[in-house]
């Protein structure tokens, strides 16, 4: 089952690749030759670009989610189709039998391992490829397949113009093999493997439309600046290695106490081993789920199809360094500096994604920075220990982000693909049903419910259960950490109601400012697209209370999570969290009612205070709208030296020392030296018999005056 689980996804892109291949192989010559989209019909080419930017930051090329099909499919619609049921049909297998999965381990402790190959046997590493399948293993299962599948699902509708769509699912099921790779690693190694796969399968996705120059730029940047991250996880695993001897879990958590007192010698100094080991893991984090410093590839990644949004941001991609951290939980807890850098992190990116968020025009950029702040929560219940409530707060995450994008890909399927929602409003009667989609959404990301209960949509548990999380080791250790943490999850709190309620309200309230085109033809979305919706709203409204119990009890800890995470210290974590001071547990809610009041003050009551306010504040609005000027800032610190270096050693060390010294120099004084001595072939006799007869005097002349004995 856990084989089928597994490799089913990567069957799906085998065959739809193999296929997309082979019609195109066989497809008639003129039948590649590449063309527009063919939205025409649509009324797709009255919103230019230059008509719609975002505003005069220079965000224009992010207006909309264009279906920049690279070529005229030569498919015909029943090859297209068998791709999309293929590839479809067998992540929904791959769904049910996760679900199987999920109740026999987490609820009958059905805990496995399965071998796959023998793998690396050189010296001391060995390493076998093997399934390790237990919660956090079956729990990720669930999340991973169920979005997968749903997003392969809305796809079908949603990317039904686009005549490339072959490709575009048998990325989406490389994606999902890949991750399925990382969650069910045995061994660090072979985490390394699915977690470079989903980078791989992202690039990919992300400049899907590959002949737009911003989608490239954009897959590009996720690229690079995942390297960086991935240099810091790969100097991790070499660490471990030098630690332990060996990169399978088993055997690096058994001697995990053991080492907590080793030392190890790193840039010159002698550090406790452990510490730099997971500090050196985390930055992999950093950059695989975007936390501060390292997030600048995420909100570039919304030039991919909305689909793409979805799966990356909701259930994979970003998630992956919450699963790597909650794994090695073992490691964790024997590098209390490390968590605290871990925390430290997490609690900045949820207030710095926040604030951006704030002002943000992009229905979907605001929801990716949405979940650049959310990821921050997560990390900061990593880092006070929760680890169980983090993976609680990633499981229902899951389930309302992935409705919220694909929510917003529907709204961008109406307005003919405008993303700009400031050319949106009005449009809660021309499609209802999605409209409520993300009234659903909001509230699970706001964290909706009845305070001092369980009652309530699915972030009310899991997000208010991290803050508390934060507050209760503050007050078991009273280190400043956890409360800078506290803090800034409150504040955070209110700026995600805000910026959550105002994308409602300008995208669906109020009077329109779409052009009345637009306006006028804005439809529901197709059943393909409907279905997930309604799927995922059901999972963001009860994900919370029903699992509440067993992902984030004392109860929960010990008979649905077992061995599957080391809180250690974090129990009494726990323990705190039920005895927080009531004004603690009110926060988050009176947050969310503020941020909502104010968000519908300010866009429904009064319209004029939004643009009154960004007036009278211009240098502190341009800093949130340019992000804290990270970009710029990183374009100054290593683009543009790393550029001027590149051309300084193209220019100057290849052209002028390589070039000019090597084989331009060399060439050139043959031939200036051909050249002389060609003048001296004359073609005439005489001059030949002339230059024999100086030579012979000139011998004479030498041998007369000594020259031999």
């Amino acid at each position: 089952m856990y084989n089928a689980i597994v490799f089913l996804p990567l069957l799906g892109f085998l065959i739809a690749g193999i296929a997309n291949m082979l019609t195109w192989r066989l497809a008639p010559a003129d039948a590649a030759e590449t063309s527009g989209h063919g939205h025409g019909d649509h009324g797709h080419g009255a919103h230019g670009r230059d008509a719609h930017g975002h505003d005069d930051h220079g965000h224009d090329s992010h207006g909309h989610d264009d279906h920049h099909a690279v070529e005229e499919s030569p498919h015909s619609p029943g090859k297209i189709r068998f791709a999309e049921y293929v590839t479809t049909g067998l992540l929904f297998v791959s769904c049910l039998l996760s679900w199987v999965a999920f109740i026999n381990v987490g609820f009958n402790g059905a805990t496995a391992s399965v071998p796959v190959l023998d793998w690396i046997h050189v010296g001391k590493l060995q390493i076998d490829w093997a399934l390790r399948v237990d919660t956090l293993t079956a729990v990720m299962l669930v999340v991973v397949t169920t979005v997968s599948s749903l997003v392969h699902l809305y796809s079908v509708g949603y990317m039904e113009e686009d005549p490339a769509r072959p490709r575009f699912f048998a990325y989406l099921s490389l994606f999902t093999f890949a991750m399925l790779m990382l969650v069910t690693s045995d061994n660090l190694v072979q985490m390394f493997f699915g977690w470079e796969g989903v980078g791989l399968a992202s690039y990919l996705l992300i400049g899907f439309w590959y002949k737009k120059p911003s989608a490239n730029a954009a897959a590009i940047k996720a690229f690079v600046v995942n390297r960086v991250g991935d240099f810091g996880f790969q100097l991790g695993i070499f660490a471990v290695f030098v630690i332990f001897g060996q990169v399978g879990f088993e055997g690096i958590f058994k001697e995990a106490a053991s080492k907590a007192e080793t030392s190890i010698h790193f840039l010159g100094y002698t550090l406790p081993a452990l510490e730099v080991a997971c500090v050196l893991l985390f930055i992999g984090a950093m950059g695989k789920s975007a936390q501060f410093l390292l997030h600048t590839w995420l909100p570039d990644a919304m030039e991919g199809p909305t689909p793409v949004s979805a799966l990356i941001h909701a259930a994979t991609m970003v998630t992956a360094g919450i699963v790597m951290v909650a794994r090695l939980s073992p490691l964790f807890q024997h590098a209390p500096n490390a968590l605290a850098f871990v925390t430290f992190i997490g609690a900045t990116t949820a207030f710095f994604a926040a604030t951006v968020g704030l002002v943000q025009n992009d229905i979907k950029r605001v929801i990716a920075y949405s979940t650049c702040s959310q990821l921050g929560y997560m990390f900061v219940a990593l880092g006070v220990g929760a680890y169980n409530v983090g993976v609680f707060h990633l499981f229902t995450h899951a389930f309302f982000k992935a409705l919220l994008f694909l929510g917003a890909g529907s709204v961008i399927h109406a307005m003919h693909h405008e993303q700009d929602m400031r050319h949106m409003g009005g449009l809660k009667s021309k499609i209802p049903l999605t409209y409520w989609a993300m009234i659903i959404g909001t509230l699970a990301l706001t964290g909706f419910g009845v305070p001092f209960t369980q009652i309530g949509f699915a972030g009310f548990n899991s997000k208010d259960g991290i803050i508390e999380a934060a507050w209760a080791a503050y007050a078991e250790g009273g280190h400043l950490i956890p409360l800078y943490a506290f803090c800034m999850t409150v504040i955070a709190a209110l700026m995600t109601s805000f910026y959550s309620w105002r994308l409602i309200y300008m995208t669906f309230h109020g009077q329109t400012r779409a052009d009345a085109h637009t306006y006028d033809h804005a439809h529901e979305s197709p059943m393909p697209m409907m279905i997930p919706l309604a799927v995922l709203s059901v999972g963001a409204v009860i994900a919370g209370m029903v699992f509440h119990h067993s992902f984030a009890t004392e109860e929960g800890l010990e008979h649905f999570w077992r061995e599957a995470v080391s809180l250690g210290e974090g129990t009494k974590i726990l323990e705190g969290m039920e005895h927080v001071p009531w004004l603690v547990h009110l926060a988050p809610f009176a947050m969310m009612a503020i941020g909502w009041a104010t968000a519908y003050y300010m866009y429904i009551v009064k319209p004029s205070v939004p643009a009154a306010i960004a007036a009278r504040n211009p240098l502190l609005y341009n800093f949130l709208l340019n992000k804290w000027y990270f970009d710029e800032l990183y374009d100054w610190a290593f683009v543009r030296p790393a550029k001027w270096l590149g051309r300084f050693l193209w220019k100057k060390g290849d052209g002028a020392v390589i070039d000019g010294l090597g084989p331009d120099g060399v060439s050139a004084r043959v031939v200036d030296v051909t050249r002389g001595v060609v003048k001296l072939q004359t073609g005439y006799l005489y001059h030949y018999a002339f230059a024999m007869l100086i030579g012979i005097a000139a011998l004479f002349t030498w041998s007369m005056l000594g020259g031999t004995h």
